[in-house]
């Protein structure tokens, strides 16, 4: 506890209180210092605060660490937890003005934020040594000169699960990637994703939360669409396509995905999250699979850009404008990079869900389907957006015919 101290100082009429107060993280006499334990168990009797009878406005006993809490997921995360009375802890690096919108996901005084840094070991023990459950989303889709995959993917991993463990938190949640494995096999890159190898369920990223917590539960979740997403607006995206034409890699035939919406991925967090029975457990994937050659096809007929309007799709090897795009991105753009090698290899490899793992449909998660909201995700970029489908005479496409599960 930091010390405070109090001076009186009178003026002629006033009388003036001056707080000082002295900033310390903790103090040394605090720590347990062993072999294998740095960070002591500091934790609250929770079960005797005062609770509620459930819902947003009230305290469910749980509290909760969400780190990566301003991506796609996380957004959605800290809405279901704040749904069910789940005080959360939120650690951010960046900008204040991207974390306070937050604050609505809970009732007053039930969504706190806090600095950390992926490196600094005290800010990550700071930040979850008062919750009993940590859920971690942090990700990145290509490296950067202060982050590399090793540094989030492995170390940044290890570090969360081995503290959280030495902290006494009761459940963690680690949010991996669909196709993860020791050895990607290559098919643009020679040593292929390292994104996938660095979250490799053999070793590496998985193996060393199993190895801090083996008691973690994993999560593979496939490429997610929403608002704001990662998979539809990189589609979309100018620089990402060539003019009315998609380059895709073998111009998209056999090559297989199974997008899920993020929503549905944090539903199915929360349920495992709450549920005794999914600890130690690696999964949670998404049954709908489709090409992706008539994925982009589906998309581009909801946008009434068809073969009429000169849309088609290209082999990826032979558009001669795409490549050097893609090299001015890698050369210019290092923190907000639409395209990158990394990201182009991961989108060629088709989703493999193993049939042992357990689904979201498993933990009773409804799922969206992609087909139900579409027309909303992609009417911006619709030729003629501002007619409503509903008073014009807009004729519905043909819908995609999902594949079965593999």
């Amino acid at each position: 506890m930091a010390s405070v101290m109090f001076r009186l100082h009178k003026t002629s009429s006033i009388q003036v209180i001056f707080l000082r107060q002295l900033p310390v993280r903790f103090a040394s006499s605090d720590v347990v210092e062993t072999e294998n334990k740095k960070f002591p168990k500091v934790k609250s009797d929770l079960h005797s605060l005062k609770r509620g009878t459930g819902g947003r406005s009230s305290f469910s006993g749980k509290v909760a660490t969400v780190f990566g809490a301003t991506g796609l997921l996380g957004r959605a995360v800290v809405n279901q937890l704040g749904k069910n009375g789940t005080q959360v802890i939120i650690p951010y690096r960046g900008d204040p003005y991207l974390v306070t919108r937050l604050k609505l996901c809970g009732d007053l005084g039930q969504i706190l934020f806090t600095h950390f840094h992926l490196k600094d070991e005290e800010s990550l023990y700071k930040s979850m040594k008062h919750s009993n459950i940590v859920i971690n989303l942090i990700g990145k889709h290509f490296e950067t000169p202060n982050f590399t995959f090793e540094d989030v993917h492995v170390t940044g991993a290890r570090n969360i699960a081995r503290i959280a463990k030495e902290a006494g938190v009761q459940t963690l949640v680690h949010v991996s990637a669909l196709n993860a494995c020791e050895k990607p096999k290559p098919i643009i890159l020679k040593k292929g994703s390292q994104f996938l190898a660095s979250k490799g369920f053999i070793w590496k990223g998985e193996q060393v939360v199993r190895e801090e917590f083996p008691d973690a539960i994993i999560f593979r979740p496939s490429d997610m669409w929403g608002h704001q997403d990662h998979f539809l607006n990189y589609y979309m995206h100018q620089i990402r396509r060539t003019w009315r034409a998609m380059s895709l890699w073998n111009r998209g035939v056999g090559v297989i995905k199974q997008p899920v919406f993020y929503s549905d991925v944090a539903k199915g967090i929360l349920k495992a999250t709450f549920d005794p029975a999914a600890a130690g457990h690696t999964g949670w994937g998404s049954p709908h699979r489709y090409e992706l050659a008539e994925l982009m096809d589906w998309f581009h007929r909801v946008m009434l850009r068809t073969r009429e309007r000169l849309y088609y799709r290209l082999d990826i090897k032979y558009d001669v404008t795409f490549w050097p795009r893609l090299l001015l991105s890698e050369m210019f753009l290092t923190r907000y990079r639409t395209l990158s090698w990394e990201r182009l290899e991961r989108e060629s490899v088709t989703d493999l869900v193993l049939p042992e793992l357990p689904t979201l449909e498993d933990l009773d998660v409804e799922l969206t389907a992609l087909e139900e909201r579409i027309f909303h995700e992609l009417k911006v970029y619709r030729l003629h957006a501002y007619h409503d489908p509903l008073l014009s005479e807009y004729i519905r496409p043909v819908e995609p015919c999902p594949l079965a599960r593999g």
